[in-house]
Formats: structure tokens, C-alpha cells, sequence
């Protein structure tokens, strides 16, 4: 009689597990799929996508990261591409697309590898290499730029806003993002600083682009709090308090009996004795505008307006550091202490009202604001969703720029020649990482492929002019999508931070490096429910 051997079972029975090359496989084609998603959307060509959500609400957008963070990924490998997407955002603000899609084609390319039995950890290696060699060779050809090259800052906002909704009117909204990263710059010896959320893009729905303006100062999303005070303030001298101008309560409850009713009066006339003094000394320091942080008391209010002040309250805290930022107002929380030195100065400040909408506070014509607002006008709320997305993009990518003062041409030029030197340094290696360094090398090509698959051209014809360029050191000629041909990407104004390359590139190869490095996928389920989550066996979905 044989021994027959008792299965042992170590995992609930409800988890699902996919191990060895299924594992790799599956979690590879998650990843190329996240990238075919958005790889549509990339260049001057690239088409956008809609998105209804469960509530019907439809976003019109080619913005990679929009994209990903809108449409509700399950499966575990293809979120982690999605990170690197919402890195590249909060890094620099623009090249999600162009990260996930090299995602995507590294892991393609490590997948025929891995068919020829190459371990994983080969290729990680490999990819490892290859990418601390691109670091090197990037920072090699970048050139340098500085805060004087207006010209170079002004061609990499409308590179960043090409192919997006705000096309039309780039040249414009270039010289709009421009000037406005260059009032909130901070200069320091170790270089340039920036606060990005000194810059405020305001939408405004009604009007077309051209429309748009920038904003010497706040746009504030409050209306003044009475009727009487003046709609318009030339010369204002600003004060801005974070304290209530209303009588405080007591901290612990109390009781106030009032035998005699003359007392009352009394009582009330103190109180309202209180919040005139409040307002007399707001009017002594020569301010004829109040930013309040908290509540402002009705009777507060009719005094401020008596003197012809104008007065907002409960002014966010972020508007409350971008006024202070504008106007150079110091924010008071005792009155006591408010002197002439505390206030803040603007041009105008106003309250304007635009059809069918809640009137706004305009703090304008500041002298030398550290925070200024851009005022985005489109025809249709998806119009300006889009530009606003558009904007976004150039604010990070002139910021970028002037932060580490290094640039590259864009149209696909710095990826071919970055391909063409990583092949070289491939053919310098002996081992197997050679093979990966190579699948690397080929990677970067997917980026002018792309431009040219979404301009309707033929990628191999446009590659074959491209690598024939780059062999005679023509380091920026890029793809020309309007017209098929190569061209000098940099002369033709075809400009990019080097911030956006570098972070693609190493966050690209970090994840795919830790997606090729898994070997084993357990899927547990939680409190008894016997299915396990979506994607996780088979198809992935997203």
C-alpha cells in the first residue's frame, strides 16, 4: 500500500496566488496596458480622452496623470505605474505621460529578454546601470540657461501647453506663466526657490483665453460683508488680522443677572463701546481695507462700513499668507499692537462680480508680489478645466528650469541621442547586462516612435532620418510632427526643463526594476470574503 501525501495547505483557501513567469507575466501586461492608456495622449498630436464618472461628471483632458487618477485602477502592479505618474506631478508638473510610457516599453522589452530565460535580476541590474548612465549622459548635453534667457523660459511654457487645450493662445499664456514664476522667485545663494502655491490660477468661465490676465496681487473668493462699504479702493493700506472682531465669550459658561433694566442698556452699550474701539484703532493705523481671518460682528461691520472701510472675513489661511506674501502686510492677531508698519500696500482693491457668479475680492497692482494669481478665462467649464491643466504644466516646467538652470530640446531629440549613447555604452560591458543596458537603450526610442505613431507618420521612416542625424552629432534634431521631417528641435523653440527627462527616466526604471523583481503574487481576501480582489488573476483590469 503507498503512501499517499497529505496536501498542506498554508494560505487560506480563498487567497488566489500566481508565482514564476505567470506572476511576471501578468504584472507586465498590467503595466503595458496603463501605458497603452495613456500613450495616445503624448505630443503636440496627441488626442485626449473623456471620462465619466459614476455621477456623470466628464472630464475632456490628454494630461497623463488626470487620466490615471480619474479612471479607477485596480490591479496592484499597474497603481504602482500610477505612482510614478503622481510623483513626476508633484515633482515637476509635467512628463507623466512620458513616464509611464517608458514604464511600459521597459518592461515590454525586459519581458522578450526574460523569454530568453535571462533572470530578473539581471535585467535589474542592468537597468540600474543603464539608468545612472543616462543620468550622466543627460546632464552632459543639457545646456545651461538663467533667469535673463526670457526668450528660452518663454519657449518652454508653450512647449509644455502644445497639444493642449490652451494651444491657441500659448504665446500669451507663456508670457503670463513666465512673469508669474519670476515675481514669486526667491534667490539664494545655493540658487533659485520656489513656492509654487504663491502662484493662484483662478478660473473664470465666460470670454475666451485671450481673455486671460495676470494678477499683480490676490484674487480673494469673498464679497465685502455690508452693503455700504465702497465697491472700490484706490491706494490701499492694507491690514490683515487672524482674531475675531467680535466680543470674545468667556471660556467657562457664565451668568450675568441684570436686576435693573437700565443696566442692560448699559450692558449693551459696553459691548458696543468694544467693537468701536476695535474699529477706531483699525481706522488710527490708517488702514482702509480688513482681511479677518475669523467672524467679523454685524455691529463691527456697520462701523467699518460708517468710516468707509472694506472689510472680508473668514478669509482662508492660504489667502491670508499669499495677501501677506502680495502686500508685504504683516498678519496681526492683537489689535492692540496693530501699528503703520503692519499694513500691507496694493493699488486697487475691489470687489467685482461676473454674471450668474458670487462676487470676488481683487487685491490688485501690488508693488513687487511674492504671490501673484492668474486669471484663466475659456468659453466652457471642460475649456477651462483643460487650460487650467495646461497652465499647471508651464508654471512647473519654467520653475524647473530656473531651479537647477539646465534645459533640453524636446520632439523626441534627447531621447534618440540618449538611446544612440547608451548603445555605445552597452558595447563597452562584456556580461549579460549588456543585453539589458541595450533593451534600455531601445526603450528611450519609444518616445519619438509615439510622436510619430499620434501624428499619423511612420515610425520607422521618421526613426531611420532621426539615428542618420544623430550619427552625424546633430544632438537636437527632433521630429517635426506638422510636417514629417526631422528639424533642430532647440531652434525651432522646442524647449524642456532637463528635470522632466532625469525624474521619467529614474522613476521609470525604479518601478520597472521592482515589478521585474516579483516573483509571486498572494492575493488574501479580509473577513471571510471568499473573492479575491479584481485583476488579480488572468487579464488585468483596470
Amino acid at each position: 500500500m503507498t503512501n499517499q501525501i497529505q496536501p498542506i495547505f498554508i494560505l487560506p483557501e480563498s487567497t488566489q496566488r500566481t508565482t514564476g513567469k505567470n506572476a511576471q507575466k501578468t504584472n507586465i501586461m498590467a503595466a503595458k496596458m496603463v501605458a497603452e492608456t495613456v500613450r495616445t495622449t503624448l505630443g503636440p498630436k496627441g488626442m485626449d480622452k473623456m471620462i465619466v464618472d459614476s455621477l456623470g461628471d466628464i472630464t475632456v483632458t490628454n494630461d497623463g496623470v488626470t487620466i490615471l487618477q480619474e479612471i479607477k485602477i485596480e490591479h496592484p502592479s499597474a497603481k504602482m505605474i500610477v505612482e510614478i505618474a503622481k510623483t513626476q506631478e508633484d515633482e515637476v508638473g509635467d512628463g507623466t505621460t512620458t513616464a509611464v510610457v517608458l514604464a511600459g516599453e521597459l518592461l515590454a522589452k525586459a519581458e522578450a529578454l526574460l523569454d530568453q530565460n535571462i533572470h530578473p535580476t539581471v535585467l535589474a541590474k542592468g537597468y540600474r546601470m543603464a539608468n545612472e548612465k543616462a543620468q550622466e549622459i543627460l546632464n552632459r548635453i543639457a545646456e545651461t540657461i538663467t533667469e535673463d534667457n526670457a526668450d528660452v523660459l518663454k519657449k518652454i511654457a508653450m512647449t509644455a501647453m502644445t497639444g493642449k487645450g490652451a494651444e491657441n493662445a500659448k504665446e500669451q499664456l507663456a508670457d503670463l506663466t513666465v512673469k508669474a514664476v519670476k515675481s514669486v522667485m526667491e534667490k539664494s545663494n545655493t540658487g533659485h526657490s520656489f513656492d509654487m502655491d504663491s502662484i493662484k490660477i483662478e478660473k473664470k468661465v465666460g470670454g475666451s483665453v485671450e481673455d486671460s490676465e495676470l494678477i499683480s496681487g490676490v484674487v480673494v473668493d469673498k464679497e465685502k460683508v455690508h452693503s455700504a462699504m465702497p465697491k472700490k479702493i484706490k491706494d490701499a493700506k492694507i491690514v490683515l488680522i487672524d482674531s475675531a472682531l467680535e466680543i470674545k465669550n468667556t471660556e467657562i459658561e457664565t451668568k450675568i443677572q441684570i436686576s435693573d433694566p437700565e443696566k442692560m442698556q448699559a450692558f449693551l452699550d459696553m459691548e458696543e463701546n468694544m467693537l468701536r474701539k476695535m474699529v477706531s484703532k483699525i481706522e488710527q493705523s490708517g488702514a482702509n481695507v480688513v482681511f479677518c481671518q475669523k467672524g467679523i460682528d454685524d455691529m463691527a461691520q456697520h462701523f467699518l462700513a460708517k468710516k468707509g472701510i472694506y472689510a472680508c472675513r473668514r478669509v482662508k489661511k492660504s489667502d491670508m499668507d499669499n495677501l501677506a506674501k502680495a502686500t508685504g502686510a504683516s498678519i496681526v492677531t492683537n489689535l492692540d499692537e496693530l501699528t503703520v508698519k503692519d499694513l500691507g500696500n496694493a493699488g486697487i482693491v475691489e470687489e467685482v462680480k461676473h454674471k450668474d457668479e458670487e462676487a470676488m475680492t481683487y487685491v490688485r497692482e501690488c508693488k513687487n508680489p511674492k504671490a501673484v494669481t492668474i486669471l484663466v478665462h475659456g468659453s466652457t467649464e471642460h475649456v477651462v478645466d483643460e487650460i487650467k491643466r495646461a497652465m499647471d504644466d508651464a508654471l512647473g516646467d519654467v520653475a524647473a528650469a530656473l531651479k537647477n538652470n539646465k534645459v533640453v530640446a524636446g520632439a523626441g531629440s534627447v531621447e534618440v541621442e540618449l538611446a544612440k549613447q547608451l548603445k555605445k555604452y552597452a558595447e563597452s560591458l562584456s556580461g549579460r547586462e549588456q543585453l539589458a543596458v541595450n533593451a534600455f537603450a531601445e526603450s528611450m526610442e519609444v518616445i519619438p516612435k509615439t510622436l510619430a505613431e499620434n501624428a499619423g507618420l511612420d515610425p520607422i521612416d521618421v526613426m531611420t532620418e532621426l539615428k542618420a542625424a544623430h550619427d552625424k552629432n546633430l544632438k537636437w534634431q527632433g521630429i517635426n510632427v506638422f510636417t514629417g521631417k526631422t528639424m533642430d528641435a532647440w531652434k525651432e523653440g522646442v524647449i524642456e526643463p532637463l528635470k522632466i527627462k532625469t525624474q521619467a527616466i529614474s522613476s521609470a526604471s525604479e518601478v520597472a526594476v521592482m515589478i521585474l523583481r516579483i516573483d509571486d503574487v498572494i492575493a488574501g481576501t479580509s473577513g471571510g470574503n471568499d473573492s479575491p480582489p479584481q485583476g488579480m488573476g488572468g487579464m488585468p483590469e483596470y
